[in-house]
């Protein structure tokens, strides 16, 4: 029977970490739906992966400003955040994620959970598409 998990203890983490599979996966969100444009969501969705399976889900408020200028890539590694599951995302956006060895997979569309769901089944895969205009992530 597994502890609950507290995302605020480390040391707890760690713990996890010796017996269960843990990760996260944020995607930025607009009512339950991939927001196209990463730099612009209106939350992010944060799912904690225990096992290969979503055992809690949380909603964290997008900073003001564009992705790559937000300061949210340190914010979201912090929380434990691996992989971001985004829309469209410039190449700043990305560079900025990747710096803080959050893997980036764009092109990614409909229900948060859907989609959540098909990642964890192996059946999302980034599409190597860069948005060069900055209204687009």
């Amino acid at each position: 029977m597994p502890v609950p998990y507290d995302l605020h203890n480390f040391s707890l983490r760690l713990t996890f970490e010796e017996n269960f599979a843990i990760m996260k996966i944020a995607v930025p969100t607009r009512d339950g739906q991939v927001d196209d444009h990463f730099g612009h969501c209106a939350y992010y969705t944060i799912f904690n992966i225990i096992d290969g399976r979503v055992a809690e889900v949380t909603k964290m408020a997008s900073p003001q400003g564009c992705g790559c200028k937000s300061g949210i890539a340190p914010v979201l590694r912090q929380m434990g955040v691996a992989v971001m599951l985004a829309g469209n995302m410039g190449q700043g956006a990305k560079s900025v994620l990747e710096a803080q060895r959050i893997e980036v997979i764009r092109g990614c569309s409909g229900d948060v959970e859907e989609l959540v769901n098909q990642y964890l089944s192996g059946n999302v895969k980034d599409n190597g598409e860069i948005c060069d205009h900055h209204d687009c992530h």
